[in-house]
């Protein structure tokens, strides 16, 4: 058996999430490939290249792939695809994005959101948004799965320099694809994103989330300051990004992104399974809502019964005092 991870990066830094990926994939085979399609990201493969549990890395620099499109990506893996048993890549929008159509190019079907491994056919995966969990079993000659990077811890061991000074066959062998995929009925036009200096709401150990209690776009300011002092990422619930408080980017939840911070602020979300599907594997979860009766209190450690406009600014203020 053998498995390919599909890299998620920025052409530049390598997603930690591919870590948890590779994780993943070490549960399954001893031969892990990883699959770094992109555009002048030399920083990817060096970043990656001391792993122990990566065999191998294969590369294919092309400007087809800088702006990450499915259907390029999808052909080019599907072209690899019979040399492997299992392909996988993290369930973000990275991933969700393009191994579908892989899926559906190798006529197999796709197992979504795989929390755990127990055996080469045998995985668990959530359902009923999150609620619970079924085992399910597949026989189909390739695998094609999304890993749920907060199931799976990141690999961390790596050869030493004196390690690779002595053996410099230790670091996994590079292979480079010549030929990139381009297909020619889809293009990229253009990019809008938001520029912010918190961290990324995927990887965040620490998240401060907002619900339809902010009660207006305005008065996230004093949410983002709270981030600031926690060094936290900001995310939100559907029913406040439907409200146009906040940019979907930053929505958790069973249609949004699965979070597990070490650390989760809950301020003015009441708590709909749909929500709670995103961020219950939090390892704590501190709720503040002034209905004593919302659902989100019954997963908290810590709740703060009161009005989130008075307790946020104390919050804030007692962290800035004593930092």
């Amino acid at each position: 058996m053998s498995v390919l991870v599909i890299a998620q990066h920025d052409n530049n830094s390598l997603n930690s999430v591919t870590l948890s990926c590779i994780k993943a994939a070490t549960e399954i085979s001893a031969s892990v490939t990883v699959l770094i399609l992109g555009y002048h990201d030399l920083k990817v493969i060096e970043g990656l290249r001391p792993y122990k549990a990566v065999s191998k890395i294969i590369y294919a620099d092309s400007s087809s792939y800088e702006r990450f499109l499915a259907e390029n990506l999808a052909d080019q893996v599907v072209a690899l695809a019979q040399d492997f048993t299992h392909i996988l890549a993290p369930a973000t929008t990275f991933g969700k994005n393009f191994l579908p159509r892989v899926a559906a190019l190798l006529d197999v079907g796709q197992l979504s959101e795989v929390t755990a491994i127990y055996n080469a056919e045998t995985f668990e995966r959530p359902i009923y948004a999150g609620k619970a969990y079924t085992v399910v079993q597949s026989l189909d000659p390739i695998k094609v799965m999304t890993i749920r990077p907060s199931a799976f811890e990141p690999v961390t061991e790596q050869w030493s320099e004196d390690e690779q000074a002595v053996a410099e066959d230790r670091l996994a062998p590079l292979e480079t694809l010549k030929k990139p995929f381009e297909n020619n009925h889809s293009r990229f036009e253009s990019l809008i994103s938001s520029e912010s200096k918190l961290p990324d709401l995927n990887t965040a150990k620490r998240v401060v989330s907002v619900g339809r209690g902010i009660q207006g776009e305005d008065n996230l300011k004093m949410v983002y300051r709270l981030a600031e002092q926690l060094n936290a990422a900001v995310g939100a619930s559907r029913a406040a990004v439907d409200a146009g408080y906040i940019g979907n980017d930053h929505q958790v939840g069973q249609t949004g992104k699965v979070v597990a911070p070490e650390l989760y602020i809950a301020i003015g979300i009441s708590g709909a399974v749909q929500h709670l599907a995103g961020m219950s594997d939090s390892k704590v979860i501190v709720a503040i809502n002034k209905d004593p009766e919302a659902p989100i209190f019954e997963i908290a450690d810590y709740y703060i019964v009161d009005n989130l406009f008075r307790v946020i600014p104390e919050l804030t203020r007692a962290i800035e005092k004593n930092s």
